[in-house]
């Protein structure tokens, strides 16, 4: 009895230690949020590594559709409407699916946010669709990488990269007159709170 009690106590203490940590992934997850505008925008993505492999053309074909990422599709929210590559987006989470070519790419918004990898994309699903030319670069970049470049309150650029290749994708505010008015109330309740300090001093 006390074997089996001992026994029970070891495996409830292995357990409780295999919760704080998980199996190393060849392709980790990462969460990248970017303050914008009055809100902000969440990209999700899993990040595979070059490991001595041609990428661009061989492992990721030209002309085939591309999860942009590993394991589930790479996804992309947003908390107000705005503009990707110049075409409006209501708010919401969409996956980012990608057609490289060698001197450009097609970037999809499909509204299957949850998709795993590009295997059940459907185009019927597509939200928007646009081309962007192809960036060369000097550099490897080992892992693939996504980013936020060329910040302001109106734009700012998601950047890809990956291997030798960096792709730049725009986004601004859309509706500005209702972003205006949003940004006009929020600094009236500013102002409200520094009064209300300013009576309690």
């Amino acid at each position: 009895m006390k074997k089996i009690v001992f026994l029970i106590g070891i495996l409830a203490s292995c357990i409780s230690y295999a919760q704080n940590f998980s199996y190393p992934m060849a392709s980790p997850r990462q969460v990248i949020t970017q303050q914008f505008s009055v809100s902000q925008v969440t990209v999700d993505y899993g990040r595979p590594s070059v490991r001595g492999r041609k990428i661009f053309g061989e492992l990721v074909p030209y002309g085939k559709v591309w999860r942009a990422g590993a394991n589930q599709a790479t996804s992309i929210s947003f908390l107000q409407p705005v503009k990707v590559g110049g075409k409006p987006v209501k708010k919401g989470d969409y996956a980012i699916f990608i057609t490289p070519e060698q001197h450009q790419w097609i970037i999809v918004l499909n509204y299957d946010a949850d998709a795993w990898g590009a295997y059940s994309y459907d185009p019927n699903e597509n939200a928007i669709e646009f081309t962007v030319p192809v960036i060369q670069t000097k550099d490897l970049q080992e892992s693939l990488e996504f980013s936020f470049e060329s910040l302001s309150n109106e734009k700012l650029n998601l950047i890809i990269r990956w291997e030798y290749t960096k792709v730049e994708i725009p986004i601004e505010i859309d509706k500005k007159e209702i972003i205006d008015k949003i940004i006009e109330q929020l600094k009236e309740v500013k102002q409200f709170e520094r009064d209300l300090e300013g009576k309690d001093n």
